[in-house]
């Protein structure tokens, strides 16, 4: 009787991940570049006396590397990553990897992303351009020209984000292991006067927070009908004394 009352608990624990993940993703289906967050589950056993009673494990976060719609905004300062790359910025606490390319040019002719932060190159150095030479032109290397002028280059990242990340709000992400440059990546590019919109697909995310919400329901009504039963042996258990 206890091990059910723990394998419903070990489900209430994973479908209550799974929803917090879903929700995330639906708060965020109209965030530009946002890369779904998925999660999966992995079947634990343990051994009950002669019983080996199956629960579920804590569960392993990871992105979709489904590539986001392009839109066309017409500015010379939003950028698209064409392929499985990343821009990078840094921020106060560090680098951090990005699909959000809505970039603009400071007075100094500083390369920033929409919080200010600077846009880095694939050294890891922030892009200096000309203020006085106006926009840039970006070829689909990255490769940046002010007048014909070569003046740097938007760096393009990859990471095993599979060894782990951390979110790093609506930002994008810090890998555990560091990003390294996407150097002569075939399919990986740049794409100027677009914006990666997020890969959610709003109405199949919440499909499934019906479904999910549902299963933690039934899962509810199954702890407590076990409570229930449990309850009543104990009493009857009780009154035999």
């Amino acid at each position: 009787m206890q091990g059910a009352i723990n394998v419903v608990l070990s489900s209430q624990l994973a479908l209550e991940r799974r929803l917090t993940t879903i929700a995330d993703n639906v708060a965020n289906a109209n965030t530009t570049g946002f890369r779904a967050t998925e999660i999966k589950f992995d079947e634990v056993l343990a051994n009950a006396g002669d019983t080996r009673v199956s629960f579920v494990d804590e569960g392993t976060d990871f992105l979709s590397n489904e590539n986001g719609g392009l839109r066309n905004t017409g500015s010379e300062f939003d950028f698209a990553v064409r392929g499985d790359a990343w821009f990078q910025i840094e921020s106060p606490t560090g680098p951090v990897l990005t699909r959000d390319g809505r970039f603009t040019m400071t007075q100094t002719g500083e390369l920033v992303n929409i919080d200010g932060y600077p846009v880095l190159d694939p050294g890891g150095a922030p892009i200096q351009l000309d203020p006085a030479a106006g926009a840039p032109f970006a070829g689909q290397d990255g490769n940046l020209t002010q007048n014909g002028t070569p003046i740097g280059a938007i760096g393009l990242f990859t990471a095993d984000l599979t060894q782990g990340y951390a979110r790093q709000g609506s930002l994008g992400v810090i890998p555990t292991v560091p990003a390294e440059p996407a150097v002569d990546r075939a399919g990986v590019g740049v794409v100027q006067g677009y914006l990666e919109e997020s890969n959610v697909n709003p109405v199949a995310e919440m499909s499934r927070l019906i479904m999910v919400s549902r299963a933690f329901e039934n899962a509810s009504a199954s702890m407590r009908s076990t409570e229930d039963t449990l309850r009543e042996a104990i009493k009857t258990l009780g009154s035999g004394r």
